[in-house]
């Protein structure tokens, strides 16, 4: 039986996981489980302690543990304590010694992608055999090369045999805010009800309903979703980015909510990728200066 499964014991300490429960993970007593699934609640659980930052400890955790599993989850606490190619180092060989392993899948497929390398990620990721967590990474991976029609594909195909799995459902949203349209409100429905009920809230579906307020032209409710998230972790990286991206929307103070972006990750993505455009914008428009005739 697929652990993972409605039938299955650990649903709920993977649904946690998905909904951005950290904490909840973490916390979870695994003290009565199967000896099979020990082993997948251990990894859930360092996975979990790695979002909330620690990656030293977890490294020292897992290390010499000689389980595939258990040293594909020490790759990617090596790449977020700053060890980037030590990481792919250690999932090239994994993926070579134990490709069927469907923690190296997941995890591996993680630190491959963060490292640019996308296309190794899904080669890796497409040995999976009916892998939820594989299929949405691979959904995600697919929407960040603006592979729309690929991503909808696999969704579409996962539909088939999961059904109405978590998981399912928030692949199905993250394509239904790239596609838009009727999409738009399909997806705030499934991170309103995350958002909004008790058991399943969290700064993660916080954020996406705040998202997919945006996407619906709804700019207050949005800033209350996020004003929502901020209150439940001041510190959040994606919470301080969408509220830069909603301070450029409505011409609000950017320069403040830049700041308070670079305060909590200076590397985060969004200011990257600002970063990046600016120095393009630089460079095109040095080429239309206006030249001084001596």
């Amino acid at each position: 039986m697929d652990p993972y499964s409605a039938e299955g014991e650990l649903i709920n300490i993977h649904d946690n996981f998905h909904q951005g429960q950290y904490q909840k993970v973490v916390d979870f007593d695994a003290s009565s489980l199967s000896t099979e699934n020990a082993l997948f609640a251990r990894i859930i659980q360092l996975r979990a302690r790695l979002e909330l930052g620690d990656a030293k400890a977890v490294l020292a955790e897992v290390k010499g543990e000689t389980d595939p599993a258990l040293q594909a989850v020490g790759a990617l606490a090596d790449q977020r304590a700053g060890r980037g190619d030590a990481a792919v180092t250690t999932i090239t060989m994994l993926a070579n010694s134990a490709a069927n392993n469907a923690t190296v899948q997941v995890v591996g497929g993680t630190v491959l992608q963060a490292a640019g390398k996308s296309e190794e990620a899904l080669s890796l990721l497409s040995k999976h055999d009916s892998n939820l967590d594989a299929v949405a990474l691979i959904v995600q991976i697919y929407l960040e090369q603006n592979r729309n029609d690929l991503a909808l594909k696999e969704v579409l195909s996962a539909r088939r045999w999961a059904q109405d799995s978590l998981l399912v459902n928030l692949a199905e949203s993250w394509v239904g805010l790239r596609l838009g349209g009727e999409r738009y409100q399909q997806a705030f429905y499934v991170f309103e009800e995350l958002a909004q009920a008790p058991a399943s809230s969290s700064v993660r579906s916080l954020v996406a309903q705040a998202v997919s307020e945006l996407h619906l032209g709804r700019v207050e409710e949005a800033l209350a979703a996020l004003h929502q998230a901020a209150k439940a972790d001041p510190q959040a990286a994606d919470v301080a980015a969408n509220r830069l991206v909603l301070a450029t929307l409505t011409g609000d103070n950017a320069i403040e909510a830049r700041t308070k972006l670079q305060s909590i990750d200076a590397q985060h993505k969004l200011l990257v990728d600002l970063e990046e455009k600016m120095e393009l914008f630089d460079k095109a428009a040095a080429k239309y200066k206006a030249k001084v005739l001596a």
